[in-house]
């Protein structure tokens, strides 16, 4: 709404004196009411001054959206007559957008993912930063002289929880945790519980070879060391010779001797070195699970950051899994994981690694988490999907992190079928109908259209976890060309006993009067002249 103030002396620098201070808040509190914001404009003297919106009343938006949240919830009952239901979903997405500081573009994202009274508890809880959490360094000392000794130093600390043998939680302290004594003789790192996480599903053993392909800032790299206890190796990869610098630094402090540090790019992995036992993959991605740590994120993202994501972490997949050795004694494990809660960053990635190798998802081993999604709006995924697991700050209070296990069966990369870029096509256009049974259905990430651009082809999935080879199917082609060869030259197929037993009784018949066959005749000639011949030698 635009206000036009003629020329009067009175009028410059606000409103007409005439108008009552009753009036103005009746009006702003109208105005409030129906989320509209005023901009006043102030002309004088041939001089245009555009005031500044006044700042929108977060009381009057909060009571709005709890009073839209129940008119949603029972909307039959409780809706104004002439209203439907995407216009009091719009309603409250924009006033969640303008109360929690968020992007529509990622609001609408959350709205996909999270029911309305579960979305409102994740808003909440990115608005409260995540308790500050330790991770003792077993290699150097235990979690009881630890704690003992961060008491002593004024820390006020609890164990993380019965999941884990290591962290602590930190509540307040009267020191630097980052520069305590015990810090910088590497007893402990500062670590969230959630990274803690990937490396606990992925189960290193003791003289394995592993590689961490995104490692910085070596977290997780160390915790891997402290499960081997020094032993084995561990290529710790990362693309950014600038974070490796911290990398090193965490090596050296926490006492980790098994470990050597690489810089290539993680797409192009399996080129320089492979055969490794496990991998991990801590991929990058859009950071929509740590916005309490980056706020950042509520506005800054959009759509092609989403996709420039899915895309280098589906590239990045492929080489973790072409890195490990299936035949491996004790390993031929991927661990999957990002801190990004979009189904565009996790569950089609992963339904993408399904079709184009050999691997098959198995328990990540961690026995919380929500399950993974199986079906998203119109798509459907491999029901194996269940195995993965998600974390959200609002009902586990750590950050919000995705995590997914897989197991190599096979070396050999499947090649993809000329129908499967047409199949992709109808599935994400909607042209293909619901199949009869959810092994019969046809999962299909809408991300297909955006690898089909870049030149990659999605690939069928195994329907069984050891296919046949390719080379026994055509020795079995080449078996079945040559029988029919050596049937066509001559070499006559046995006989049924059935045509042997009604051949003989055509044989037996008598031939009727004024019907002669000569078949019968010709057949019974011979068999004359042999009997005569019996009888003159006799």
């Amino acid at each position: 709404m635009i206000e036009e103030v003629s020329e009067n002396p009175a009028l410059v620098g606000g409103f007409s004196e005439d108008e009552s201070e009753e009036e103005e808040v009746a009006e702003e509190a109208s105005r409030q009411k129906k989320g509209l914001r005023v901009n006043c404009l102030v002309v004088h003297n041939s001089l245009t001054v555009l005031l500044p919106a006044e700042p929108p009343d977060l009381h009057i938006i909060h009571q709005r959206i709890k009073g839209n949240m129940e008119v949603l919830q029972d909307f039959g009952v409780k809706r104004e007559e002439g209203r439907t239901r995407q216009e009091y979903l719009a309603l409250l997405r924009r006033d969640m957008a303008a109360y929690y500081s968020y992007s529509d573009f990622l609001l609408k994202k959350l709205m996909d993912v999270f029911p309305l009274p579960e979305l409102i508890n994740f808003l909440e809880a990115n608005e409260v930063p995540r308790p500050v959490t330790i991770r003792t360094n077993t290699l150097k000392t235990r979690r009881r002289d630890l704690a003992q000794a961060l008491i002593n130093r004024g820390v006020n600390l609890d164990p993380l929880g019965k999941w884990s043998k290591t962290g602590l939680v930190i509540y307040d302290s009267s020191v630097p945790i980052g520069a305590t004594p015990e810090y910088l003789a590497g007893h402990y790192m500062l670590q969230g519980a959630s990274s803690l996480l990937p490396v606990m599903a992925l189960a290193p053993q003791e003289n394995e070879c592993i590689l961490d392909m995104c490692c910085a800032p070596g977290g997780k790299t160390s915790y891997i060391a402290q499960l081997m206890k020094n032993t084995g190796m561990i290529l710790a990869n990362d693309s950014s010779a600038e974070r490796l610098r911290s990398v090193v630094g965490n090596l050296h402090r926490l006492g980790v001797t098994n470990a050597v540090v690489s810089n290539c790019d993680g797409r192009q992995f399996p080129k320089v070195l492979g055969g490794f036992d496990r991998v991990l993959l801590d991929a990058p991605c859009s950071g929509t699970g740590v916005i309490s740590k980056d706020p950042a994120v509520k506005t800054n993202k959009d759509e092609k950051d989403i996709l420039r994501c899915a895309h280098l972490q589906k590239e990045l997949i492929l080489s973790a899994i072409d890195s490990v050795n299936a035949a491996s004694e004790t390993g031929g494990y991927i661990v999957y994981c990002t801190c990004s809660i979009t189904v565009e960053e996790n569950e089609w990635v992963v339904d993408y690694a399904l079709k184009k190798r050999n691997v098959r998802l198995v328990a990540t081993g961690l026995d919380f988490g929500k399950e993974g999604f199986t079906r998203f709006k119109e798509c459907h995924f491999h029901p194996s999907l269940k195995s993965t697991r998600r974390f959200y700050p609002h009902t586990h209070n750590m950050d919000g992190f995705f995590i997914a296990k897989f197991k190599k069966f096979s070396n050999a990369i499947p090649k993809a079928q000329k129908g499967d870029i047409i199949l992709a096509l109808l599935s994400c256009l909607g042209l293909l109908s619901q199949a009869a049974s959810p092994a019969e259905a046809i999962s299909v990430p809408p991300m297909a259209p955006f690898s089909l651009l870049s030149g990659e082809e999605p690939a069928v999935e195994a329907a069984s976890p050891l296919p046949v080879p390719d080379t026994v199917m055509e020795l079995q082609s080449k078996k079945k060309k040559l029988e029919g060869s050596k049937v066509a030259k001559g070499q006559k197929k046995p006989q049924s006993a059935l045509k042997k037993r009604h051949s003989l009784q055509a044989q037996r018949r008598p031939v009727k009067a004024g019907q002669p066959s000569p078949q019968v005749l010709r057949a019974r000639v011979p068999t004359r002249k042999k009997r005569r011949v019996n009888q003159n030698e006799q």
